[in-house]
């Protein structure tokens, strides 16, 4: 039996500012010890992951009292139970991305998105699935795909966005002009109630009505509810039909005025209702087939009015998107590597980037309907755009789309006080009155002394409008509240609504009244009541909400203190650290579990806490001040960043730029103050000092790999797993061609002294030269061949490095020490312009990333600027034109990218490269990190992530490799797990350049 929390108890609790006071705190021990005993998912009350829980993509932040991750439906129930035992308050939680703080509040958040992703029931026949609420939309599809169907609720946050938080939500996506709303293509829905019962709600599918036909785990919805809100419907028909906008968009408040529609039942009530009715628990979904063909065009304009104005003439065509991007979003791509190129195509025409375009998709079964379809578009666009360009490849289309779904966090990558804030976005207006609301909203964002990026939806009239505002700024928290009352009656003045897709949640619920009405907003109460009458799910949401800008709400009131972090490294291009931290906007994208390198260790863990959004956030509650007043010593914070694998992908994959690789080095050198490095960190830290040691005792040092006690006492007594053989020393290191041209040691290496031969520096890192020399001496051959003149790029004394074993464990100092040394020995080659290349794309990229951090100078600068990867060199220098490749023995080479590689764009040469020798089929395998980040994979600790980060893509794909395929993996750390893991041998590319120019 669960006992009633008041309205003016849920309220309390949404208003007051901390609750963290004792009264919460034996709440919150009580309800954590009943949960731990009534469910069977993880249940965490810990004030970090309270922290971690206490934000998603919106402007607010509110600590919950605790976080419950369901593995069952059961479990879902069993929670509201007992939390309505407690008097506390649920919150339904997918993926987090929420961008009006529908997944926040200060009860217990219920995360579905961990455990509760099956796949329920499926009949490909009649088009239909049943799934659990926190399945992701890019896995459904790609489960669908080879029946031929998909989902077509085509979200931007697609790889991380849960069925359940877009069932809640009552998403769109970019094809809503042709495939509606969410609320169109769910069937029905199981869900739990406030008092813990499980019901079943579907269409009226011959059965009683409203009810469908229910699984067997679940009963009817109870005929009085139905009858109930079927009653109120009539009640206020009249008035649904004078308030509710004619709009293809309208999603504010309940969708009580679907109820009328023929065949509608209770699930279209509970669509968009954002968690504040029943959990969502299964949903019944109704599916389309893939079309056979896709096709974009892009239309170019000189202004966004003119794009705007283009917009009624493009939909009357019949397509299936309609796309804006204004000004400033192309702008900001630009200076984004990735996007970089899709931009120099589709302004190829005019020679300039386009300053407003309009992506315009077709869809058919039939290829000579969407080639008409196109040449129709062109000529109606003729006499209004500036142009129009056809991306007809699936390629081109991939990264035009790819632009387009990281819009939003496109907005928020300007390194300024001031972001473009999700709070009038999602207004849908008609389409003829378009250039009228952008005229007329400028002019209340310009009287505001602001400005706003425009992007999205132009097909259906909802553009998400983000002015710029710093909410760490009163007088700016005072315009987010003025901008937002003008706008949202604007809106209303225009036909239109002020919620369109992402629900109303904080920031819209107060102004339902002004748009719909006090009859209907008091209507929309009697429904809360009905199904949740003690106000226990979602408080604040739709019915009875706080101010919009409530200071107690608004995540800037923790303000952010640098000062509370030195940093070792230069973060001016962010405005400080924290400043770099605070472009996490928690839009989610790292949470995704598609193959891509971005995030590995929650990939691996499917943890929050291990992500890049979960890092950040973790950082920023330590900078504010919510993890104490020593929060570097917190164990939890060092957890978080201790997955971090370096591995960079946020460098490039995060649309804000996040850089968390380069923020845990920060982190460890404050945290190096309190806890100084362990004899295994410094062992591997200082491994470029002692190689030239060690390798004159290589046969003594390796034989802990060929005696177990050995490997079983360097677990024991160092954390060294057991099981992981350490690479092996080798006792002919890389002594490759000295500085004056001389002969090597190594009699196979080719005279390099030709005098007519151009000159070149080599930068042989610790690892090529001690462990795996023979790829230096590939190295040489090839560059001689080429006709270079080969020289070292060395100094007096031990050789250069490149400070990258320091870096990883915070010892910045010592890596100055060696980046220093190698400058002033790089500087002499690169000040002649002589080209420097390296082998080791971790060592080499790190003079290309940190130096500059590191030291700002121009000599440093130069050498950044110059250093190139061997593959990277051979392409740009025409250099691989003039090697005379011969085909190799095998017929496909199947290339595995170093993350570093991939996080700087530089794995295209090595494929460019591979496929200049003939006959070669050159297959890249779409896998993320290999899991072994140095020397992650050998620590005991970390050895079961690093495994399983290898097992998500790579494993896999290497153990399906043919005995006429080789593998080519450029990372000595990849080398080596595929090896240790797959007893598959990996080969650099420049060894397999000196098989293909010396044939044996």
């Amino acid at each position: 039996m669960t006992r009633p929390i008041s309205h003016a108890d849920a309220a309390a609790q949404r208003s007051r500012p901390g609750l963290e006071g004792r009264p919460e705190a034996r709440l919150g021990a009580r309800l954590e010890s009943r949960l731990r005993a009534g469910v069977r998912g993880e249940v965490r009350f810990d004030p970090f992951t309270r922290g971690l829980y206490s934000t998603d993509a919106s402007i607010y932040q509110v600590r919950p009292l605790g976080v419950v991750f369901p593995e069952t439906a059961g479990d879902v129930r069993r929670a509201i139970e007992l939390a309505g035992e407690h008097e506390a308050s649920v919150v339904v939680r997918g993926a987090g991305t929420s961008q009006s703080g529908q997944s926040i509040g200060r009860g217990v958040i219920l995360d579905t998105s961990r455990a509760l992703h099956g796949v329920l029931d499926f009949d490909p026949a009649a088009r239909r699935v049943v799934v659990e609420p926190g399945i992701v939309l890019d896995r459904l599809n790609d489960f669908l795909r080879p029946h031929g169907l998909f989902f077509p609720i085509d979200v931007a946050t697609a790889s991380r966005a849960t069925l359940g938080g877009m069932a809640g939500n009552n998403s769109a996506g970019s094809r809503s002009v042709h495939y509606g709303h969410m609320v169109e293509h769910v069937r029905g829905i199981e869900a739990v109630l406030a008092d813990g019962r499980r019901a079943w709600f579907g269409r009226d599918a011959g059965g009683p009505a409203g009810r469908g036909a229910p699984p067997h785990r679940a009963s009817p919805a109870p005929t009085s509810l139905e009858e109930d809100l079927r009653a109120l419907h009539a009640r206020e028909a009249d008035e649904l039909a004078r308030r509710i906008p004619d709009v293809p968009r309208h999603v504010a408040g309940y969708a009580l005025h679907r109820l009328g529609r023929p065949g509608a039942g209770l699930s279209d009530l509970l669509v968009g209702s954002e968690g504040t009715l029943a959990v969502f628990t299964a949903l019944e979904l109704d599916l389309q087939p893939i079309p056979a063909v896709r096709a974009l065009a892009v239309c170019r304009f000189d202004g966004t009015r003119e794009a705007l104005a283009a917009v009624p003439a493009i939909v009357a065509l019949k397509p299936t998107a309609v796309e804006l991007f204004d000004a400033t979003i192309l702008g900001l791509a630009a200076q984004i590597p990735s996007f970089e190129r899709v931009l120099r195509q589709l302004g190829e025409d005019g020679g300039r980037r386009p300053r407003d375009i309009l992506v315009v998709e077709f869809a058919d079964a039939d290829p000579d309907r969407v080639s008409a379809s196109l040449s129709a578009l062109e000529s109606a666009m003729g006499s209004v755009a500036t142009g129009v360009v056809r991306a007809e490849s699936p390629a081109l289309q991939a990264r035009i789309w790819a632009l387009r779904k990281t819009g939003l966090s496109i907005s928020m990558s300007q390194p300024a006080a001031r972001k473009p804030l999700a709070f009038i976005e999602d207004c849908a207006i008609p389409l003829e009155r378009l250039p009228e609301w952008y005229r007329r909203l400028t002019v209340i964002i310009d009287r505001h002394a602001t400005h706003a990026v425009w992007y999205a939806h132009a097909s259906v009239g909802c553009l998400h409008v983000r002015p710029a505002l710093n909410l760490r700024d009163g007088d700016d928290v005072a315009r987010l509240r003025d901008i937002a009352t003008e706008a949202f009656a604007l809106a209303a003045d225009l036909g239109g609504s002020h919620s369109g897709e992402h629900g109303d949640g904080w920031i819209r619920s107060e102004f339902l009244e002004p748009m719909l009405g006090k009859r209907l907003v008091s209507a929309f109460g009697e429904i809360k009541r009905r199904f949740d009458p003690d106000d226990r799910l979602n408080p604040g949401k739709i019915v009875d909400p706080p101010r919009m800008n409530d200071p107690a709400l608004l995540r800037a009131r923790y303000g952010l203190e640098a000062r509370k972090l030195p940093t070792a490294l230069d973060w001016e291009k962010w405005g400080g650290f924290s400043s770099a931290v605070d472009m996490c906007n928690n839009n989610g994208t790292c949470l995704k579990r598609s193959p891509g390198v971005m995030c590995p260790s929650f990939r691996a863990t499917s943890d929050e806490r291990h992500s890049t959004r979960g890092r950040a956030n973790a950082l920023r509650l330590a900078l504010s001040g919510q993890l104490g007043d020593d929060p570097w010593t917190s164990p939890e914070l060092y957890d978080a960043m201790d997955l971090c694998l370096g591995c960079k992908a946020c460098r490039r994959e995060c649309p804000t730029g996040v850089d968390m690789a380069r923020m845990k080095i920060d982190f460890l050198h404050r945290v190096r103050a309190d806890r100084p490095p362990s004899p295994r960190e410094l062992a591997f830290a200082y491994l470029p000092r002692y190689a030239p040691f060690a390798s004159r005792l290589a046969p003594l040092v390796n034989l802990r790999n060929r005696i177990p006690a050995l490997a079983r006492l360097g677990e024991r007594v160092a954390g060294l797993a057991a099981d992981r053989p350490l690479p092996r020393w080798s006792s002919r290191p890389f002594r490759g061609p000295t500085p004056n041209g001389a002969r090597s040691p190594d009699a196979r290496l080719p005279d390099v002294r030709s005098p007519d031969a151009g000159r070149v520096a080599l930068f042989v890192d610790t690892f090529t030269r001690y462990f795996e020399p023979d790829i230096g001496r590939a190295a040489v051959r090839v560059l001689a061949r080429a006709g270079w003149r080969v020289e070292e790029a060395s100094t007096a004394g031990r050789p250069l490095c490149c400070g990258r074993t320091f870096l990883n464990v915070g010892l910045v100092e010592e890596a100055r020490v060696e980046l220093d040394r190698t400058v002033r020995a790089l500087g002499r080659f690169a000040a002649r312009g002589i080209p420097v290349v390296g082998l080791e794309p971790s060592c080499l990229l790190t003079l290309r990333d940190e130096l500059p951090a590191l030291d700002p100078g121009p000599a440093a600068a130069e050498v950044a600027a110059g250093a190139r990867l061997l593959t990277e060199w051979l392409v740009e220098s025409g250099t691989l034109e003039r090697l005379d490749l011969a085909p190799l023995p095998v017929r496909r080479a199947r290339v595995h990218g170093h993350c570093h590689e991939k996080a700087f764009g530089a794995d295209g040469p090595t494929l460019e490269v591979l496929r200049a020798i003939p006959d070669l089929e050159v297959e890249p395998i779409p896998a993320g990190c290999c899991g072994m980040a140095g020397s992650f994979g050998y620590e005991t600790e970390h050895v079961d992530v690093s495994r399983r980060v290898a097992e998500l893509e790579l494993l896999p794909a290497v153990r399906s490799l043919a005995d006429d395929e080789w593998l080519v993996a450029n990372g000595t750390s990849c080398r080596h797990q595929v090896a240790d893991l797959a007893g598959a041998r990996g080969r650099h590319v420049v060894t397999v350049l000196d098989a293909a120019t010396h044939p044996s």
